[in-house]
């Protein structure tokens, strides 16, 4: 190679991070300025708050020593089920520590559904309305009731809080374990959706490449969208499975999941993009027919049973974002700054390599970068990527997986895991 010229496939991820670079650096200093952006840090939401407790160091060494054992479980000796179930225990003993490296104890695990400022507006508190209305009842007037509720459970469809009854749940901890338990659950679905696009050793790399997502390690211990990342993922793995009965089943997880989350319509825009790349226009649009009828069946049987209006739900949720904080958030800001803060919280590794996959056209960074772009452009998430797009990073962990040689995979975890950990010890976040 000539001196001075990059490889091609770091036109991309050059031109990006340069552009990362002047959003980072303009947000600080508007910062600095007095223009309010809407988050303390911007683009990021986070602030300043550095902390070194004695929990410190062993959750330094166990992120040492994880990052350098991880890469042994590509082995081809340990079977696919045994993999699974070791990326499961890994990532929840590493979200967990994380959680504790600013020291005060395992209720910092459960702290953002009890006893912390974030409680309030998180979806315990909603449980009242349930319980006085009884649950079809609540689901009939859901639409018109969800302006009174907190903020998060207002902006976003009823299926967690069923979920939450259905099981229940009626304390933080209990929250807590379900939303920490999710998120360990989502690496080993990583690997199912990493076998459906590459060979084994590359879905094995993308599944650890997820456990050690700062993105991950940091959100998925505390926040609800980690159960929302989970279902997301499901949806995905199965919307491109190559075998055809589990295929079918693409459609449905991807209507209950949207029950959860608005934000996962984006999974099956993400599947057909990929579906369109590597099977055809054809495959794509008889995928898209079928994922809308599933949708319709769904919601129109909610209707018929409960009373449930999507549109008017859909409705409130948008009263809700644009009255809350978004509000105050620039667009010309957050068009670049949203996306921005999502491929720092993936960890920069993980951003490098899925950046090269987009460069050399790969369908899942392709596809991811068309959600990214699309969900930026139009506004419809204006901050707080770090967390609300937490069942995107899948998608870059099984793009920047294709590029990544196994040989790095070792350094490039103990980057991740560095990160993760300097973030924590470094920056408040609500979650």
């Amino acid at each position: 190679m000539p001196a001075g010229r990059r490889p091609r496939d770091q036109s991309i991820p050059t031109l990006i991070g340069a552009l990362v670079s002047v959003t980072v650096l303009g947000g600080l200093i508007a910062d600095r300025l007095g223009w309010h952006l809407g988050t303390a840090l911007p683009p990021f939401f986070a602030s300043w708050e550095p902390s070194l407790a004695w929990a410190a160091l062993p959750v330094a060494v166990l992120l040492g020593a994880s990052a350098t054992a991880a890469p042994k479980l590509l082995s081809p000796k340990l079977r696919p089920v045994l993999f699974g179930a070791a990326t499961f225990g890994l990532s929840l003993a590493l979200m967990l520590a994380l959680a504790l490296a600013r020291g005060g104890g395992p209720a910092v695990w459960h702290a953002v559904f009890g006893t912390a400022p974030e409680a309030s507006n998180e979806y315990l508190p909603a449980l009242p309305a349930v319980h006085a209305l009884g649950l079809k009842a609540f689901l009939d007037r859901f639409a018109e009731i969800a302006p009174t509720l907190p903020i998060h459970p207002s902006a976003h469809p009823p299926g967690l809080l069923v979920l939450i009854d259905a099981l229940g749940i009626r304390s933080a901890t209990q929250l807590a374990t379900l939303t920490i338990g999710s998120a360990a659950l989502v690496a080993p679905v990583v690997y199912l959706l990493g076998r459906a696009l590459m060979d084994e050793q590359g879905a094995r790399a993308a599944a650890l490449l997820f456990v050690f997502s700062p993105a991950a390690l940091i959100y998925g211990a505390t926040s609800a969208d980690a159960l929302y990342a989970l279902l997301g993922t499901a949806a995905a793995a199965t919307l491109i499975a190559p075998r055809p009965m589990i295929r079918l089943l693409g459609p449905v997880l991807l209507a209950f999941a949207s029950f959860f989350s608005y934000a996962l319509l984006g999974v099956g825009a993400w599947a057909v993009a990929v579906v369109c790349q590597r099977e055809g226009l054809r495959r794509a649009v008889l995928l898209t027919t079928v994922c809308g009828l599933a949708l319709a069946s769904l919601y129109g049987a909610l209707f018929a049973a409960t009373g449930f209006d999507p549109v008017g739900a859909m409705g409130s949720a948008h009263f809700a974002y644009t009255h809350g904080i978004a509000n105050v958030r620039p667009y010309s800001f957050w068009v670049l700054g949203s996306p921005t803060a999502f491929l720092v919280a993936l960890g920069l590794p993980i951003a490098w390599y899925a950046l090269r996959a987009l460069t050399r056209r790969d369908p899942a960074a392709v596809a991811l970068a068309i959600i990214v772009a699309s969900a930026s452009l139009l506004g419809f998430t204006k901050g707080e990527t770090e967390r609300i797009w937490l069942f995107m990073v899948p998608f870059a962990c099984v793009a920047a997986a294709r590029l990544l040689p196994a040989q790095r995979l070792a350094p490039v975890l103990g980057v991740l895991a560095a990160q993760a950990l300097a973030v924590e010890l470094l920056f408040g976040t609500v979650w």
